[in-house]
């Protein structure tokens, strides 16, 4: 409704994102699905087609393959090799095949078909988008959030969360304290047609060691996309000044371009390219009232080991559920505030390992850091460490440290077995292994029984009761094993709407347990 006086639209909504980008996009498609009604509000008129940080690890793919997502996403992606992850640019593949997952191969798509897919699910979901609505002031009170737009609308809603980048004006307008590390080094991110290469420029895409190279004074990592276009990102070698406002010039590409392939690689065309550093900083609260803050508005880091798309996306899988549940009255007390308490260490690993990789990825070593990268690079190639860092850089490691009592009755499990120690599983992500469901003879992925964004229930044993009543969004499945599946190691697991296990038994479990566990971490009693 437009104001006749003031001239200001009036819109109202359950929940707003600020941010049309993969965290935002993700957090909409969490909302929207599980019934809220969700607002997206993104500055820009359109969407920017820049490769960017495209990037999907492991663990973000199984979680995008939870909601069916994966397989739209895969079918833009380049053809590229069984070639494993980065760390510090260092020559040896990371090898994520020993933590039992169908996705042990980076999949790289530019950023902004990642966004499209994500737009066309959301508003499928019935999430809505304005576009060239660029926030200008957020006000809270007990009940809600205030948003103004530089094109003249007012919109109320329950929520928001900041999902506007590294240089979030909601985080300036509330006055959340960023704190951190400046940037040192610039680098520039371009996509570019080249009309003629040399011998040096990358013919494919593979490890990103093969695609590196410096010359010239500067470093470079160039990679193929499609039909003679290229992503180039550089920078000098060494630290340097740093300058984000200033446009990327074509002769400032074309000049480095020389330097790095040589006279034979000719630059066509550039179709968009930006300026970005190595600065390092989150947010010291994710949640300041109703505000949350998610992806790159909570924390940046140097862009060693294609961490930041997956870190954002996987905040959204973490709050979605979450603020749904709250806006809905079905939240337990705290539900919404473990989203700090759980994502705030993931960044922190990762502005800390970044921050490792940023000395052992400097192009311009010194004597120390050059003996230094060798010994972790023969670290690398022992299978302990390869699988330590694969863990840790593609996400397939995280555990959540979540509190419960265990559902055993003999304490098999490593438990006390008296209710008081909690499942070696909890907090655990699931592998994705093939089950026959009691209603079905073909097998079943386990990741195809989180489509509608519910907890799951899996009964592997057949002991709970058959009229045990579960509260909405906690969908019970009683199956068996496929042929060839690798047992999950209890007998009862439930599992969260992002696929990690909060409760689990070996052994009889305990239906009043199990109940209690349900309402620590899904749903309220009251409200199931």
């Amino acid at each position: 409704m437009v104001d006749e006086v003031t001239g200001i639209e009036a819109i109202e909504a359950e929940v707003v994102v600020v941010g049309a980008g993969p965290t935002g996009l993700m957090l909409a498609c969490e909302l929207a699905q599980a019934g809220v009604d969700t607002l997206v509000l993104e500055q820009l008129a359109q969407r920017v087609e820049q490769v960017k940080g495209g990037g999907i690890q492991p663990r973000t793919a199984e979680l995008l393959e939870m909601r069916g997502l994966l397989e739209p996403l895969e079918k833009r992606a380049p053809v590229r090799g069984a070639v494993g992850g980065h760390f510090a640019t260092l020559p040896v593949p990371l090898d994520c095949s020993p933590w039992n997952t169908r996705h042990p191969y980076p999949i790289g798509l530019a950023q902004w078909e990642i966004e499209e897919v994500l737009e066309e699910r959301a508003t499928a979901l019935g999430a809505r988008i304005l576009r060239g609505a660029a926030v200008t002031a957020v006000t809270q009170d007990a009940d809600g959030v205030t948003a103004e737009t530089a094109d003249d609308r007012r919109v109320r809603a329950g929520w928001l969360v900041a999902c506007d980048g590294g240089h979030s004006t909601v985080r300036r307008l509330v006055g959340a304290s960023f704190p951190g590390r400046p940037g040192t080094r610039p680098g520039v991110l371009a996509d570019v047609r080249l009309s003629s290469v040399s011998e040096l420029v990358p013919r494919e895409i593979g490890h990103m060691n093969t695609m590196m190279r410096q010359a010239g004074g500067y470093w470079a990592m160039t990679v193929p996309m499609r039909a003679g276009w290229y992503r180039f990102t550089f920078g000098p070698v060494g630290e340097g000044a740093v300058d984000r406002d200033t446009p990327v010039s074509r002769e400032e590409i074309a000049t480095a371009l020389e330097a790095l392939y040589g006279p034979e690689t000719v630059l066509a065309e550039v179709k968009n390219s930006s300026r970005f550093t190595d600065a390092t900083r989150q947010v010291e609260q994710y949640r300041q009232g109703r505000v949350l803050f998610a992806g790159d508005a909570a924390h940046i880091h140097p862009p060693l080991g294609g961490q930041g798309l997956n870190l954002g996306v996987q905040d959204a899988f973490n709050l979605g559920w979450k603020l749904a549940a709250t806006v809905q009255g079905r939240a337990p007390e705290g539900l919404l505030d473990s989203y700090h308490t759980e994502r705030h260490p993931v960044a922190a690993q990762v502005l800390h390992h970044t921050s490792a990789q940023r000395v052992l990825a400097d192009p311009n070593p010194s004597e120390d850091v050059a003996a230094l990268r060798d010994i972790v690079v023969d670290l690398l190639r022992l299978p302990d460490t390869n699988r330590h860092l694969a863990g840790l850089v593609s996400g397939l490691a995280l555990a959540y440290p979540l509190p419960g009592d265990s559902g055993d009755s003999d304490g098999s499990d490593g438990s006390d077995g008296d209710g008081s120690g909690s499942h070696p599983l909890t907090g655990q992500r699931v592998p994705d292994v093939e089950l026959i469901t009691a209603d079905g003879d073909l097998p079943v992925r386990l990741s195809a029984l989180f489509r509608e964004g519910h907890a799951v229930l899996l009964d592997l044993a057949g002991d709970l009761p058959q009229g045990l009543r579960l509260p909405e969004r906690v969908d019970a499945v009683r199956a068996g094993y496929a042929l060839g599946a690798e047992p999950l190691g209890a007998d009862v697991l439930l599992i969260r709407p992002d696929g990690y296990v909060c409760w689990a038994a070996t052994g009889p479990a305990d239906p009043d347990a199990l109940l209690a566990a349900i309402a620590r971490h899904l749903v309220r009693p009251d409200a199931a």
